[in-house]
């Protein structure tokens, strides 16, 4: 009898508990366990939603616990939101969704732990920046290219991810990029295409015009945050890096002005000069622009990204227009970053 209740206990602390979701699903104990209750010592980090620790599972498995805030504002269907898109979702460049626990007012993301952190973690710390040549930086930019891919045309579904930043791209124990958090995700029918919404939610900086001013969105506001990616890991800068500074505006109309006036080279990261490729820096920067067009039309599709990027040999690309923000009723807009405040209804559809 000892034995009987032992077993039991063991597989209630330690198991999956299957309901609707199947093994997916995970008890509190087990995921305080893992964790060390939550300690300090096993956080990794902490954002708009709530605090991420280190865990390591019975089996001996480590992953990244998401222990949502209770003041995130991500309620319960944003929760299941989060897990019905990206237990679906199966690429090298997208972390992977190991299950989730909802008891009480607890509400818990486990992960594939992803040893080097966010892409943020080097970007733009100057004691890190180094860590990231060229080659390193390029191969980056093609995994998140790649990544959105399957998200907008190869998975079964189609996904608007919505919340782009280098904060949600992490990295692999080979610096390979994966894209993270989908609480903010558009589950959308293979013919659909774009959305709309009444209440905005998301990262400023991050969002294109017809989004923050209209809450329009597509696969194409992908394609800008894509774009504001680019010129961060091109110039290891934030987009905010140089607001309010004198002639900057912020780096969308510092990138510009460099083009413009044919001397790109000064947006590239100075930790770059002996590593850097000219040819593919320019065909970076020209699709960096090309994706933050103000037109959503005029920009790129991800498809054509994909083989732009994998192109060795010339091609002529389109040129960019002036970029969204460096004029006119937007030039006002604030482009700082700030911490993701959802506001609105994101279950699938």
């Amino acid at each position: 009898m000892i034995y009987y209740f032992l077993c039991r206990r063991a597989k209630k602390e330690y198991n999956a508990i299957h309901k609707e979701n199947g093994s997916l699903q995970f008890d509190f104990a087990t995921v305080e366990a893992a964790t060390a209750k939550f300690s300090d010592d096993n956080k990794l980090g902490a954002g708009g939603f709530g605090e991420v620790y280190k865990g390591t599972l019975p089996n001996k498995q480590e992953v990244a616990v998401k222990r949502l805030s209770k003041r995130s504002g991500q309620g319960e269907g944003e929760f299941k939101n989060e897990i019905e898109l990206v237990a679906k979702l199966h690429h090298k460049n997208l972390v992977r969704l190991l299950g989730f626990c909802l008891e009480g007012e607890e509400k818990i993301l486990i992960y594939e732990f992803v040893p080097n952190k966010s892409l943020d973690y080097f970007l733009y710390d100057p004691q890190r920046q180094g860590q990231l040549d060229w080659s390193k930086r390029y191969k980056i930019i093609k995994g998140i290219a790649r990544g959105i891919l399957y998200l907008h045309e190869d998975s079964r579904l189609r996904i608007i991810h919505r919340d782009l930043k280098s904060s949600n791209v992490l990295l692999d124990g080979d610096m390979n990029p994966k894209i993270s958090d989908f609480g903010l995700a558009k589950l959308f029918e293979i013919d659909q295409t774009r959305g709309h919404t009444r209440r905005i939610a998301g990262t400023l900086g991050y969002m294109p015009p017809e989004y923050a001013i209209r809450g329009q969105f597509s696969v194409k506001s992908d394609v800008y945050g894509f774009g504001i990616l680019i010129l961060e890991i091109l110039s290891g800068n934030k987009i905010n890096s140089f607001y309010q500074s004198d002639g900057g505006g912020n780096l969308l109309s510092y990138a510009w002005k460099h083009w413009r006036d044919g001397t790109p080279l000064e947006l590239l990261d100075p930790t770059l000069r002996d590593s850097y490729l000219t040819k593919e820096f320019m065909k970076c920067l020209q699709i960096g622009l090309l994706c933050v067009q103000e037109d959503p039309t005029r920009r790129p599709t991800i498809a054509s990204i994909v083989l732009m990027l994998n192109k060795s040999q010339s091609v002529i690309y389109p040129s960019p227009q002036q970029p969204a923000y460096c004029s006119g009723t937007h030039q006002s807009m604030p482009l700082e970053s700030v911490n993701e405040t959802p506001m609105t209804d994101v279950s699938p559809r």
